[in-house]
């Protein structure tokens, strides 16, 4: 068992007692060390999703989530759990009852959410790995803000038993880690093997998608997106979303929304707790979709779903940035945060309202912050994707 650091510079990890956790003593995993979003279970904690009302209510949970049994059966240590956004409805990493993690990557900007501990305790050097959840964007955008290597996979593929909910037919378990070495060892135990080895040699750049960064944006990317190039084979132009950007949002944001209310809804309305700015708004909107709503929404996401089947195929790669600008300033309202985020889902939405693999690879920097591009691969293409990434070292 590894302790809960006495004072920690990341002010990533929740500040609970520690408790002893066994690890197997051999494995693939050992020697390295790993930290756990507060939404898992893991035995002898609580379980708080961010939310003070929650945590008291949680009690001490008596067994762990399988993917973090998994991990200790590998020979991975704990070292503790990380704060979350509240109930994990935000991608801005502030928690206004337990705090906001520093990115030591660039420590005047925000680490990016809801997995805003886990990416802050990575990018401290505390541990070698850490768990996150991606609903909207919650690994893809702490990884692109602090620098990290980070998996939004195929959904469904790692298990999320044991975790608290936002939006099932989104949640998706990641994972951050500094180095590609790394990284693919994790992925290596919590992936198993893709269900096809058809090689990934169609590079295709999403020019919808490059079109919405600044001038200045693009400057900083184009290096990145040359070396890709170079590496992995000349890409073709094409656009991802022939139906528009704005209503693929729409069709997420209604799916989401509702599926958050159905998740945490009942708890909101029983208890009124107190709810940070943001997540208060977000509930809000969320309790006011309907069932037709939702139904509208899932006929959209089917069609979204079959045409990023046909253009990915089975051997397709979608270049696209990870993130419209690098990291948001930590001294930025909450109205300057919001439109962050609603520029951000145009990008996320892409690879999340398919259920498809998004690996962010830092590869650059803009302002003193980092920043990189994505590869967004063919449902089942997760290990694929991340051998694909060795090729550009």
């Amino acid at each position: 068992m590894i302790q809960n650091p006495p004072t920690d510079p990341s002010r990533g990890f929740m500040p609970y007692p520690a408790v002893k956790l066994p690890h197997a003593a051999h494995g693939p995993l050992s020697g390295l060390r790993f930290a756990v979003k507060d939404l898992f279970d893991i035995a002898g904690y609580p379980t708080s999703a961010g939310q003070p009302l929650w945590l008291a209510l949680s009690g001490i949970r008596e067994r762990s989530a399988p993917v973090v049994q998994l991990l200790l059966d590998q020979g991975a240590a704990f070292a503790g759990k990380t704060i979350t956004d509240e109930l994990a409805f935000s991608i801005n990493g502030n928690n206004a009852h337990f705090g906001t993690p520093i990115n030591t990557a660039a420590p005047d900007r925000i680490c990016g959410g809801s997995s805003s501990g886990s990416a802050a305790v990575v990018s401290r050097g505390l541990v070698d790995f850490a768990l996150g959840t991606d609903t909207g964007g919650s690994v893809r955008i702490p990884a692109h803000h602090c620098g990290l290597f980070g998996l939004r996979p195929t959904h469904g593929r790692i298990s999320l038993l044991g975790c608290h909910d936002l939006a099932p037919s989104f949640d998706a378990c990641g994972w951050f880690t500094k180095n590609l070495s790394t990284f693919a060892a994790v992925g290596e135990t919590l992936l198993g093997q893709d269900p096809s080895d058809t090689r990934l040699h169609r590079m295709l750049v999403a020019e919808d998608v490059w079109g919405l960064l600044t001038p200045d944006m693009r400057s900083a990317l184009a290096p990145a997106l040359l070396q890709v190039e170079n590496k992995l084979g000349s890409a073709t132009r094409c656009i991802a979303v022939a139906d528009g950007l704005d209503p693929m949002v729409s069709t997420f944001r209604h799916m989401q929304g509702f599926e958050a209310w159905r998740s945490n809804g009942a708890f909101i309305t029983q208890y009124a707790p107190p709810l940070g700015p943001g997540v208060r708004e977000r509930f809000t909107w969320a309790s006011t979709i309907t069932s037709d709503d939702y139904t509208r929404a899932i006929a959209a996401r089917q069609i979204h779903i079959a045409k990023m089947d046909a253009l990915l195929a089975d051997d397709g790669v979608l270049i696209i940035p990870t993130a419209p600008d690098v990291a948001p300033l930590r001294a930025q309202d909450e109205s300057e945060l919001e439109l962050y985020r609603t520029n951000a889902q145009r990008m996320l939405s892409i690879a999340g309202l398919a259920g498809l693999p998004q690996l962010h690879l830092p590869m650059s920097q803009r302002a003193g912050a980092p920043t990189g591009l994505s590869l967004v691969g063919p449902r089942g293409s997760d290990r694929r994707l991340i051998e694909l990434a060795g090729h550009l070292s």
